[in-house]
C-alpha cells in the first residue's frame, strides 16, 4: 500500500509544482512521484498525465522515443491549466534500463520495439497503472481529464472508481529515428495519434 513519504515545492522551467513521493516504505529509493501544478483544485475535474519513467528520453534526449518531449509538453499544459503529473517508476515499459538497452541492441538488428522485448522473453508492455489510481485516491481526486494517447491508460481509469471525463491528446511529431517506434505503438498497442515525420 502506497503512502505519502515526503513533499516539497519544486520551481521548474514550466512553473511551480508541489512534488510528492509515494512508496510502501520510506527507504524506497525509487518512489512514484506526483507533480501538482500550483493553484490546482483537486475537488473538481483534474487534468492528469500518467507518465512512465524514461531515462534515455527524458535525461539523455534520445531520439528513439518521444517520452521526453511528452513529459515537457505535459508539464507545460498542466502548469498552464492546472493538474497533476503522476510519474511512475516503470522504466522501459517496466522491463528496466538494462533490458531496455538490450532491446535497443536488438532494434539495431532490425527488430521493432515489441519484437525486441518478446525476443528477450519479456512482455511487450509490463506496466501496471494501478499505482496511479492509488495515488489519486490518496489525493482525493475522483474525476479526471487524462492527457494520453494510450488506450490502456484510459482503460485503467475506466475500470476503476475514478471517473474519466475526457481524453486530452498529447501528440508529438515523429522524427526520422523514432518514426517506426511510433508506428509500432499505433499498430500494435492502438495508440491514438497520427504518425507523421517532421
Amino acid at each position: 500500500m502506497l503512502k505519502l513519504q515526503a513533499q516539497t515545492t519544486l520551481p521548474t522551467d514550466f512553473g511551480n509544482f508541489k512534488l510528492l513521493a509515494f512508496s510502501e516504505k520510506e527507504e524506497d529509493w525509487m518512489p512514484h512521484l506526483a507533480l501538482i501544478a500550483e493553484g490546482t483544485e483537486l475537488d473538481t475535474v483534474t487534468n492528469i498525465r500518467i507518465h512512465s519513467e524514461c531515462i534515455t528520453g527524458e535525461i539523455f534526449h534520445s531520439r528513439k522515443c518521444e517520452c521526453g518531449q511528452q513529459l515537457d509538453a505535459a508539464m507545460k499544459y498542466i502548469s498552464e491549466n492546472g493538474g497533476i503529473i503522476l510519474y511512475l517508476r516503470q522504466e522501459g515499459r517496466n522491463i528496466g534500463i538494462i533490458n531496455k538497452i538490450k532491446a535497443y541492441q536488438l532494434q539495431e538488428k532490425g527488430f521493432d520495439t515489441v519484437e525486441a522485448n518478446l525476443k528477450l522473453g519479456l512482455p511487450a508492455d509490463d506496466r501496471d497503472f494501478s499505482p496511479a489510481v492509488e495515488i489519486l485516491d490518496i489525493l482525493g481526486v475522483d474525476k479526471i481529464n487524462l492527457l494520453t494517447n494510450n488506450p490502456e491508460k484510459m482503460s485503467s481509469i475506466e475500470n476503476s472508481h475514478i471517473h474519466l471525463n475526457r481524453r486530452i491528446p498529447l501528440n508529438i511529431k515523429a522524427n526520422e529515428t523514432n518514426y517506426s517506434y511510433l508506428a509500432t505503438k499505433k499498430s500494435y498497442f492502438g495508440h491514438l495519434f497520427e504518425t507523421s515525420l517532421t
